[in-house]
């Protein structure tokens, strides 16, 4: 695959390194993402010089390795790979990469040894090891009293290895460029051949080729918080594991990778708060808990249970079990007012951030937040059987069968589902976001005329030629590149694909779901996508769209 790094940052399965190019600037970067997105990521500007000349050059990369060509040169002049986690290897030739560190204040560059020095970066708490294995460094990094003034190395000729660490360098020996190569390529060739699942076709391949790759790139190592491997959401801007996204992740995952798939899943479950609560994301660093997801952890592993026998595992299905029975508790205890239904206490909560529902104010009473319990409480049930726990079983039940009345009876009236606002629990006039038509997950419950009602909606009013607008055509609060005030999701679009085919509308669940493959072709693995020129928008290298795109073209292929 040619890879566009303005697009799609270079990186590898279980590295914290990338490279990408500024879309503005055109300056290309090394960048680091440990400390998630909040924190600093460049590390060095890239350039080329010869004969003390600063060049023109283009970047061309592919999976396995990124090179620098003089302009109008048809041969590389230096190249890079990552052919271990923690450790990027260049080989240079007839010109010098020159290595410009944005650095911070305390930052310092120290030579221990003939071609060795080491890089101290405090805002990250990160080390680095620069080293001339064969060819020619040299360090212009002038010292004043706390730092250098700036860094600006330059190597040429031969092989240099930059390696990350938190505390001790451990001296090694390393692969020759050709080896590392090698090896990095065969353990990416086993992934995408793994992603593709035998597909054959040139229709979706490029999309196919994206989605491998981003879902491949954007897993880090365990490291700090992170206890095993992770995979971020991107390397580009968005760096951290969030739950809720997580699960699609997860699910992609299932049938090949199984042990990386419940590792998604366990990074919350061993992070879950004492009140019940899954953190908000998690990074190297931080665990935040500002804002808490809807839970769809049962809903993802009821359907991994399917794809994979290790998801039967009592143990593992105990853990989960457990697990989202602390997650009810807190919902029921920590966010739900005597006689409602639970709430929302910001956008974010819902993972759409900005949606119209959510304009007039807080907390917020939401039809697709009790239909997430529900669901989860039949799962549970369902679970609670399985596991021999009888009694449970049938509380399970009860509980869903008192939050669905309920939910009937307080956002639900002749014109559709609605929600409820402040202490007070208002009726909130705005119905144009498509969040109002989630029930849909819970179609089996409802009587037949409200879903016919809901897939009409959906018909109607959301669906574009590539899928599901997040807010009417036609409402006031749409807008162009609005967020969740229009753009396509891919985690929104499969919850609704997988509702239509389990409750008896699979023509327009597989519509929905072409619709989205041929969306990738034109938009890319973006964030969300523009719903009328199906434009990639915000971040363009995002994991769960990449993750939705292999679920569907699976079950395309499989002609469910």
């Amino acid at each position: 695959m040619k890879l566009d790094i303005k697009e799609i940052p270079f990186s590898r399965f279980g590295s914290y390194f990338c490279i990408s190019e500024e879309k503005d600037s055109h300056a290309v970067y090394i960048r680091d993402v440990h400390g998630g997105d909040d924190a600093p990521s460049k590390l060095f500007q890239l350039d080329i010089v010869k004969d003390g000349v600063e060049m023109e050059f283009e970047v061309r990369a592919s999976e396995v390795s990124l090179s620098f060509y003089l302009k109008d040169q048809s041969e590389p002049v230096a190249e890079i790979i990552i052919p271990e986690e923690d450790e990027l290897h260049f080989e240079v030739q007839n010109v010098e990469l020159r290595l410009r560190a944005t650095k911070g204040k305390y930052d310092s560059l120290m030579e221990l040894e003939d071609g060795m020095y080491e890089y101290h970066i405090y805002p990250k708490e990160l080390k680095l090891m620069i080293m001339n294995l064969n060819g020619e460094m040299v360090a212009d990094a002038p010292w004043n009293i706390i730092g250098n003034d700036y860094i600006d190395m330059r190597l040429k000729n031969g092989h240099f290895v930059i390696e990350s660490y938190r505390t001790v360098y451990q001296k090694k020996e390393y692969l020759p460029f050709r080896g590392g190569k090698d090896q990095v390529e065969a353990l990416y060739k086993e992934w995408f051949n793994s992603m593709r699942k035998g597909y054959e076709q040139a229709e979706y391949l490029p999309s196919l080729e994206r989605a491998s790759y981003i879902t491949w790139s954007s897993v880090v190592h365990p490291v700090g918080a992170l206890k095993d491997y992770a995979m971020y959401m991107s390397k580009l801007w968005m760096y951290n594991i969030w739950s809720w996204d997580n699960c699609f992740n997860a699910l992609n995952l299932g049938e090949k990778y199984p042990e990386l798939s419940f590792a998604q899943l366990k990074i919350f479950m061993d992070t879950q708060d004492i009140s019940g609560a899954y953190p908000d994301f998690v990074n190297d660093k931080f665990i935040s808990y500002n804002c808490i997801k809807p839970p769809i952890f049962a809903y993802i592993y009821e359907q991994l249970m399917e794809k994979n026998d290790y998801f039967k595992d009592e143990q593992r299905l105990r853990m989960v079990y457990e697990s989202t029975k602390k997650v009810m508790t807190y919902y029921e205890e920590y966010r739900t007012f005597e006689g409602r239904l639970p709430h929302y206490k910001h956008g974010n909560d819902s993972g759409w951030d900005n949606a119209s529902l959510f304009h007039v104010g807080m907390p917020v009473e939401a039809p697709d937040l009790a239909s997430f319990l529900i669901r989860s409480f039949d799962i549970l049930s369902s679970f609670a059987e399985r596991l021999g726990e009888k009694e449970e079983a049938e509380q399970f039940k009860n509980q869903a069968d008192t939050l669905f009345n309920l939910l009937l009876e307080r956002l639900y009236d002749t014109d559709g589902f609605f929600g409820r606002v402040g202490k007070n629990g208002e009726k909130i006039e705005i119905r144009s976001s498509l969040i109002l038509r989630l029930p849909i997950i819970i179609g089996y419950r409802l009587d037949k005329d409200i879903m016919d009602c809901l897939v009409s909606d959906l018909e109607g009013s959301f669906e574009t030629k590539f899928g599901l607008a997040t807010e009417g055509l036609t409402s006031n609060y749409y807008r162009e590149n609005g967020y969740w005030l229009g753009p396509i999701w891919a985690p929104v679009t499969y919850l609704f694909i997988h509702a239509l085919k389990n409750n008896g509308y699979e023509e327009v669940g597989n519509r929905l779901r072409d619709k989205f493959l041929d969306l990738t072709l034109t938009g890319g693995m973006a964030e969300n996508f523009d719903p009328l020129t199906g434009k990639g928008l915000v971040d363009t290298s995002f994991t769960w769209t990449s993750s939705v795109f292999l679920l569907l073209l699976d079950d395309q292929l499989r002609g469910d």
